[in-house]
């Protein structure tokens, strides 16, 4: 099995304490983090959804599980760090998701399914696609990991036009920003490995723009 760990923009692996503490410290931001969105959305009203808006919020709560369960396969067949960072990042988008859902009185999709189970039938698809693909080359990872990110920027530009409402926006701001950090930390690899990669869901010179761009606060 391949195991590389060390990001390339950061030099060698450390220690298991060193890498337990970074993880400590992330959970800790994170939780404090949608500790926060969760009190922004609750200080807002609420109301009624549009389709649009409903579908939206349903979708990008699966798709954001979608990422995690992916990155958690990913992270067990090849031990790069990455993938145990954006997982937790995913679940923090998920609890995000959560919190929406909770606030509009909207049935969960997520709930009663266990990793890599899904409600949609195209997100089930897709992630067992992607799996299949990702556990065959590192190369193969990598790419799915951008493939998941560029997806998930164009759903979130996608469900931001079809709402107006400040907490939904907010939240799904904060996704895209993390996707583009994550698309930045996928595209360091692909560099690092030297692979090609064609964009399926955004513009390539877009795609390319993010991924160069300035690392973003985000959880």
């Amino acid at each position: 099995m391949r195991q590389l760990n060390a990001n390339p923009m950061r030099g060698p692996r450390r220690g298991r304490s060193a890498a337990s503490s970074d993880n400590a410290g992330f959970g800790d931001h994170r939780a404090t983090h949608v500790a926060q969105i969760r009190a922004m959305i609750a200080a807002q009203p609420g109301g009624d959804l549009t389709q649009g808006e409903r579908d939206g919020l349903l979708l990008m709560r699966e798709e954001e599980k979608m990422a995690r369960d992916v990155y958690v396969r990913l992270h067990e067949r090849w031990g790069l760090r990455p993938f145990a960072n954006i997982s937790g990042s995913e679940q923090a988008h998920m609890d995000m998701m959560q919190a929406l859902l909770e606030h509009f009185a909207l049935p969960d999709p997520a709930q009663i399914f266990e990793a890599g189970q899904f409600h949609d039938a195209a997100l089930q698809k897709l992630h067992d696609g992607l799996v299949e693909q990702s556990l065959k080359s590192l190369e193969g990872a990598v790419r799915v990991g951008l493939l998941i990110e560029e997806l998930d920027i164009a759903d979130l530009q996608k469900a931001k036009r079809k709402t107006k409402k400040p907490e939904i926006l907010a939240v799904y701001e904060e996704l895209e920003r993390g996707s583009r950090n994550h698309l930045r930390a996928f595209y360091r690899w692909k560099e690092h490995l030297g692979i090609a990669y064609q964009a399926s869901h955004l513009p390539q010179a877009e795609l390319e723009r993010i991924a160069l761009s300035a690392h973003e606060p985000c959880t």
